[in-house]
């Protein structure tokens, strides 16, 4: 089909779509993705006239709403073709229209006389052609609309009322309007009109929509909304830093905090609260708690990061007498700091050491015991780990038995987003070591993607030995990850693992790990039985871990494909190893070698031949076959060094010199001889070659040079 050439009107297409309070930590991620799928669904129902401009999405605590720019009215026209059979078929020698002809004009709804002749590479045929009016965008807006409230990336959608509808939260209107039209449609039990909302508090009235460029100004000016998240981030932060200039301080950056807030408001207006300057004698971590993550404040601090008793609150309404709103705020923060300090007094009247016996009652896992299970696995885990890497054992042990017993500490119950941090705390205060003391809280890092890892050795062997024992526990009790499903955050684990191994320069055989957390486990009494094959399932999960790792971090998904295939143990070793096939590829001579070693490949494997272990330096006769063996001999020694000291680089780049001498003789040697002895002598030239280059990785599976 070919576009007519006369092209319809255009105008800007507004949708907005009025619902109850939207989670504020995925909003902005919504109006993204609305206007996002809005634009494919225009795109390809062919009414986006000019692609190139960009939309504007809006998101606000109730409303996602997406203005596109030149939405045409209606589709263009198009010119549909259908060929026909070959004329020469179509006619008999009378010139009368054959069974051919008739079905193919019935089949169009024409009649042969109005069928076309044209002419091709293949003679002359049938034509049909007509131009098919363009659908207009009323009727088409709708089902693009639908399409992109499918497309959401909601995780759960509810129902509400007595009808069918399924959405993120309930909806209460919605506004379709192309240019100054309406357009009438029912989707998500309500009936599009042109009114919006406004403020639910500062503005009663419906806000009549009556130009699609004239929505984000009506919002602004008469109905206290600013419906943009990211103008509303950007006037939230202004605010918040201008109000913190006036106290001398600075706010403590929290991104995630300022989407949150913003998600949380309309019509934002900054309030400055205080708190008493003895609060400041506990930890900065429970201050910041407090105030962040329970009542979503913007904590203030100096220039030194010192913490000052002072908090910004965002007020959703621009009240009459802001101080009743400090006020509050104010209030609901003492009553939470001051059981913060009540929590800190108390448990710190308590060894550290003495609350571990209580682990036995915190349920680590229903088939895996108490956390005090885990604390002792983890405990003997750590000291083996330790002893491979330097590390203090006794530091390791004593860490790894404390690691857990904060979590029934009152501060942890109250703020169990502090655990670990506390843990730190309370053992310092015990005259606990200091690299102890650390790695309480260490062990819990990387707690997300892309977070900080643990900086000293005790830390370090603490977080992999407290994530292998979780790893191997929850698939011996069949529990791992399925499909999106992974509530045990088992991926996150086994990323850990390898980003600490790999980026803190730990050459740990990770397979000889795994089934020392195996060989602990079956030696506790509370163990479930493991199953033999559990260590071999956790590595592969591993593996596939760093496949995901490597490609996201821009390698091609054939050369991590390479290195995997030949199954590195150490994850460190297998970052080397995919360095240097990733540079390998970038030079000229990789595209040969590659494609010699997928010949070898498939010799060797359609060979039924049983080949010798050893060259037989006699046996050779063609002057190609001793040259590579020649070339073989003096490199191989070579190579074999620099793969032994995990050079893996220098290893490739002695082999680049075999191209040549593999090149003549694979022209002029035939590898599959009649005489065995020969034959068998060749093969063996050959897995020579293959074993060199499995040094590193499989570098028949490269797509190409790269180069």
């Amino acid at each position: 089909m070919t576009a007519a050439a006369a092209r319809p009107k255009s105008a800007n297409l507004l949708v907005e779509i009025g619902t109850e309070e939207l989670p504020p930590g995925t909003l902005s991620a919504l109006g993204r993705a609305f206007a996002e799928a809005l634009c494919r669904g225009l795109a390809e129902a062919g009414l986006r006239a000019e692609p190139d401009l960009q939309p504007r999405w809006f998101a606000s605590p109730r409303r996602l709403a997406a203005w596109i720019p030149s939405v045409l009215d209606k589709q263009p026209d198009q010119q549909v073709e259908r060929r026909g059979p070959a004329v020469a078929a179509a006619f008999d020698r009378q010139g009368r229209a054959t069974k051919a002809a008739t079905g193919f004009a019935r089949s169009c709804g024409v009649d042969v006389d109005q069928l076309a002749q044209v002419r091709d590479s293949k003679g002359a045929r049938l034509m049909y052609r007509v131009t098919r009016s363009g659908e207009a965008a009323a009727a088409l807006i709708p089902k693009c609309v639908e399409y992109a409230v499918k497309q959401l990336p909601i995780r759960k959608r509810m129902r509400w009322g007595d009808g069918a509808a399924e959405f993120v939260r309930p909806v209460h209107w919605l506004v379709v309007i192309h240019g100054r039209r309406p357009v009438k449609t029912e989707m998500l039990s309500v009936t599009s009109d042109v009114y919006t909302r406004g403020h639910r508090f500062h503005c009663e009235r419906r806000l009549r929509v009556t130009d699609a460029d004239d929505y984000e100004r009506l919002l602004k000016e008469d109905g206290f909304v600013i419906p943009a998240f990211d103008d509303r981030r950007q006037r939230i932060e202004r605010h918040v830093r201008r109000i913190a200039k006036r106290q001398n301080a600075i706010p403590v950056s929290d991104p995630a905090l300022l989407n949150e807030v913003t998600g949380l408001v309309e019509w934002p207006v900054p309030v400055l609260g205080e708190f008493d300057r003895a609060f400041l004698e506990l930890p900065p971590e429970v201050l910041v708690s407090s105030m962040r993550d329970h009542q979503k404040y913007f904590p203030l601090a100096d220039d030194n990061g010192r913490l000052q008793p002072f908090f910004i609150t965002l007020s959703n309404i621009k009240s009459k007498r802001p101080g009743r709103v400090r006020e509050g705020n104010e209030r609901v923060l003492r009553a939470r700091l001051s059981d913060a300090r009540f929590f800190w007094e108390t448990d710190r009247k308590q060894p550290l050491r003495a609350r571990v016996d209580a682990l036995r009652g915190v349920l680590f896992h229903r088939k895996l015991g108490s956390m005090f299970d885990k604390s002792e696995r983890v405990r003997a885990l750590s000291a083996v780990i330790a002893s491979g890497c330097g590390a203090d054992v006794q530091h390791c042990e004593s860490a790894a038995s404390l690691a857990k017993a904060d979590l029934v500490t009152e501060m942890v119950g109250e703020f169990p987003e502090l655990q670990g941090v506390m843990g730190r705390y309370y053992a310092a205060h015990d005259g606990e070591p200091a690299a102890v003391a650390r790695a309480i809280e260490e062990h819990y890092l990387p707690r997300f993607a892309g977070d900080r890892l643990p900086r000293s050795g005790v830390g370090q062997v603490l977080a992999i030995a407290d994530r292998l024992d979780t790893l191997v526990g929850i698939f011996s009790a069949g529990e791992e990850p399925s499909g999106d499903k992974d509530p045990y955050a088992l991926r996150r684990a086994a990323l850990g693992v390898l980003r600490i191994l790999t980026e803190k320069g730990l050459g740990f055989d990770l397979f000889a790990l795994l089934r020392d957390a195996v060989r602990i486990y079956r030696q506790q009494d509370a163990s479930p039985a493991v199953p033999d094959d559990v260590a071999d399932r956790v590595f592969e999960f591993m593996l596939e871990r760093q496949r995901a790792f490597y490609v996201a971090a821009d390698f091609q998904a054939d050369e991590v494909n390479a290195v995997i295939s030949t199954r590195p143990v150490s994850p460190l070793d297998f970052e080397k190893r995919l360095r240097a096939v990733a540079e390998f590829r970038r030079r000229p001579e990789a595209a040969n070698l590659t494609a010699a070693n997928k010949r070898i490949r498939n010799i060797l494997r359609k060979s039924k031949q049983t080949v010798p272990a050893k060259i037989d330096e006699s046996v050779l006769t063609e002057p190609e076959e001793i040259r590579l063996y020649e070339a073989l001999q003096k490199l191989s020694r070579r190579a074999q060094k620099h793969f032994d000291d995990g050079r893996y680089d220098r290893g490739l780049t002695k082999l680049v010199a075999l191209k040549d001498p593999v090149d003549r003789f694979f022209d002029q040697v035939l590898v599959m001889t009649d005489d065995e002895v020969i034959r068998g002598n060749r093969l063996a030239l050959l897995t020579r070659i293959q074993e060199l280059f499995l040094r590193t990785a499989d570098v028949s599976k490269l797509q190409d040079s790269g180069g």
